[in-house]
């Protein structure tokens, strides 16, 4: 679960490492506007933006009851953090699976993708598909079940 927060973390650390340099050889101004990027990094690859996320197994128990698609991702994938952003509103509908925390849906993602994690592979309707545009996954919530 720690492994999560790694990425993010070192982020913060980095950035406060530089802006602590800069503050004293260029001022306040300086490290801040370098420290903001940092910390918008550290927020855009952090678990916090992410639904939280469920298990494999009750994310397809639910998916099978209300028809909507179970999304496996990890922290830090540049893909999932497009997608999550790109969804809006949109992606508290549907079940998110960290494969990272959850080592059935490492496998479920490994066995749709010959043998890789890649991430984010969206599952409707028990069909994966690998990397889809938002715009689709919006329109399969929206799709009689």
């Amino acid at each position: 679960m720690m492994r999560v927060w790694i990425l993010p973390m070192l982020f913060v650390l980095c950035g406060s490492a530089v802006a602590t340099g800069l503050l004293f050889a260029e001022g306040p101004g300086t490290a801040a506007a370098l420290l903001l990027p940092f910390l918008a990094l550290a927020g855009v690859n952090s678990p916090l933006i992410f639904p939280r996320p469920i298990g494999a197994r009750e994310a397809q128990r639910r998916s099978a009851v209300d028809g909507r698609p179970v999304v496996f991702w990890r922290p830090g994938c540049k893909y999932c953090v497009r997608l999550r952003l790109r969804l809006g509103r949109s992606a508290h509908q549907l079940h998110w699976v960290d494969v990272w925390r959850d080592e059935e849906g490492a496998a479920a993602v490994r066995a749709a993708n010959d043998g890789n994690e890649t991430v984010p592979t969206v599952v409707v309707a028990g069909r994966p598909h690998t990397n889809p545009d938002a715009a689709w996954v919006r329109e399969q919530l929206s799709a009689p079940v």
